[in-house]
């Protein structure tokens, strides 16, 4: 690898700047060739020029001092325990030999011959240079790491920090190198590491920006058992939890459609039925603001269809994100921000470690259905009010505000205005709801749809229940068309779900209609059939008129009374002499 240094042999870095006097050569001629040499040492050969001996300024000064003879043959003044060393070892080996030998050159011999040297000097300079090298290397690995690297000593103060480090913390290395870190960052993690002399790993940190989310890792370093600094790792996952984030709405994403697939081959049929004038124009009505981004309020009984109707709305606006439907009594008041708005992981006791996103969230760009609005408890009315006027949510936990683009579309079979008036529903919330008000009409005004709607309803449910279509006697049909369907189209369908699978010979008879259905037909028909004897008809009109105002009234005698017109004590006469 390009980290780890080459091997260096002694034949590619001795010197061969070396001087060799015989062994019978006079000191002082040797003194003179080490200063014309500019050289601290002289190796001495016999005259088969083996080594022999040595002699460093070391000995010289030695001599100087004990004014020695001269003009001595070197042979008595030069070491002759000398260590030598072969051209085929390493530099490191002659760096172990010299510290251990306490020696500062080591003579390099071939068949007992001088061919070079190996001084201190070049062992240092051959050392430095490698660390130089060695240093540039790692910096340039470490600049090249993708988390922010920082090293401080054991006094804090900041010895690498490298270019994602710059990056991250928007601190030039030039600026903080040298310098303590707690001048910069009195509250960095490495502090406490530093103090402690204890690592951490993967803690979520402040984020020293507030459009960052950092996790560090820092651990204390020690060399051969001492203290000397410690090093922290910092990692911007900023985009893997933006990354998570998308996935985690992709997913929530996904199971909501899985969700409504289920729905749409189950319960709904996704169409609006009917052909009455009061369905056409609520219908031309809707298609009109469909595509504008104006709340709508539906109101209608209940079974009405009010969150088909929704969905056509937002099918027909081409709103690119989702329609997500809410049903408002549904939701637990202690959930309802968090269902809303989503959370943070942590955000509450028993969240979920990854967060949720909530219904805005995952609505963006779409439709979302605030079914049963009148159950909608009042601090939630002052928070929604708040997102439909600001256009921004803030997850529960949170600190950073989301913007969103979502179209309301509200439904209730309630009135809500006199709840505003009532003070049991906002009032600016009500009016904000109600941009446009579509009123859906009761399946009992809606001439002619009956049959519609049953001829639907018979072919969903044969399908659903691997069952072939049956006949239906005109009877039964006249049975259903007779009723006054309280329970709207949500109570027919049941009903010709009960009719499909109870049928046998591939006919429904009225032998299989709901005991229920047929008692109320027929004593409407019955209450409809006059007696053809004029006193006994009028006779009839009279108790059923009579019995009609009291129900009006609450049966308050004195209003029924205001109702028909005719005296107090006429009425109390009257419902005597008829036992009402």
């Amino acid at each position: 690898m390009f980290l780890i240094p080459k091997t260096t042999l002694v034949k590619d870095a001795m010197s061969k700047d070396f001087i060799m006097v015989y062994e019978e050569d006079k000191l002082k001629l040797c003194l003179e060739e080490m200063l014309k040499n500019n050289l601290t040492d002289i190796f001495v050969i016999d005259e088969n020029k083996n080594i022999r001996g040595l002699l460093t300024l070391t000995d010289i000064a030695k001599i100087k001092i004990k004014k020695l003879n001269e003009y001595l043959p070197i042979k008595n003044f030069m070491s002759k325990e000398i260590v030598t060393v072969t051209k085929d070892i390493s530099l490191l080996e002659c760096r172990n030999i010299m510290i251990k030998n306490k020696i500062a050159r080591l003579p390099v011999v071939e068949n007992r011959s001088l061919i070079g040297v190996i001084r201190v000097e070049q062992l240092r300079d051959y050392f430095y240079m490698k660390m130089e090298e060695l240093g540039g290397k790692l910096n340039h690995i470490i600049n090249h790491i993708y988390e922010a690297v920082c090293v401080v000593d054991k006094e804090g103060i900041v010895v690498i920090w490298n270019k994602n480090s710059e990056k991250l913390y928007k601190v030039l290395a030039k600026d903080i190198i040298g310098k303590k870190l707690k001048d910069f960052f009195p509250k960095a993690i490495l502090l406490k590491v530093l103090e402690t002399r204890m690592g951490v790993a993967d803690v979520y940190h402040c984020p020293p920006r507030k459009d960052t989310d950092v996790v560090v890792s820092a651990h204390p370093i020690f060399i051969d058992g001492e203290f000397v600094g410690a090093v922290s790792t910092d990692r911007d996952i900023t985009q893997v939890k933006k990354l998570s984030y998308q996935l985690e709405k992709a997913n929530s994403t996904l199971k909501f459609l899985e969700n409504e697939v289920k729905k749409f081959s189950s319960s709904n049929f996704g169409n609006i039925i009917g052909k009455s004038q009061k369905l056409i124009k609520t219908i031309e009505t809707a298609r009109q603001v469909a595509k504008t981004n104006a709340s709508i309020l539906i109101l209608g009984e209940s079974g009405t269809g009010k969150e088909v109707f929704a969905r056509a709305i937002h099918d027909y606006s081409q709103r690119e994100g989702l329609f997500v439907p809410v049903n408002c009594s549904a939701i637990p008041s202690e959930l309802f921000e968090s269902e809303f708005f989503g959370y943070e992981a942590g955000a509450f006791t028993g969240a979920s470690k990854k967060g949720k996103i909530g219904i805005f969230e995952l609505a963006n760009n779409g439709t979302v259905f605030l079914d049963e609005i009148a159950d909608l408890p009042m601090h939630m009315q002052a928070k929604l009010l708040r997102v439909l006027q600001e256009k921004e949510i803030r997850r529960v936990g949170g600190e950073k505000t989301i913007n969103i683009n979502v179209r309301i579309i509200s439904a209730t079979n309630k009135n809500l205005k006199k709840m505003s008036e009532e003070e049991t529903f906002r009032e600016d919330l009500y009016y904000r709801l109600n941009v446009v008000e579509l009123s859906l009409p009761p399946l009992r005004e809606r001439d002619g749809d009956i049959v519609l709607l049953i001829h639907n309803f018979l072919k969903e449910m044969c399908e659903q229940n691997n069952k072939k279509i049956p006949q239906i006697e005109r009877e039964v049909i006249d049975i259903l068309q007779n009723y006054e369907w309280r329970g709207n189209i949500r109570e027919l369908k049941n009903t010709i779900e009960h009719l499909v699978v109870l049928s046998k010979d591939d006919t429904i008879t009225k032998e299989l209609v709901p005991n229920y259905i047929m008692e109320k037909v027929n004593k409407k028909i019955k209450k409809e059939e006059y007696p053809m004897d004029l006193n006994k008809a009028v006779l009839k009109v009279e108790i059923d008129t009579i019995k009609r105002a009291l129900k009006i009234s609450g049966g308050n005698k004195a209003k029924a009374a205001k109702l028909l017109n005719i005296p107090r004590s006429t009425l109390y006469y009257k419902m005597d002499l008829y036992k009402i």
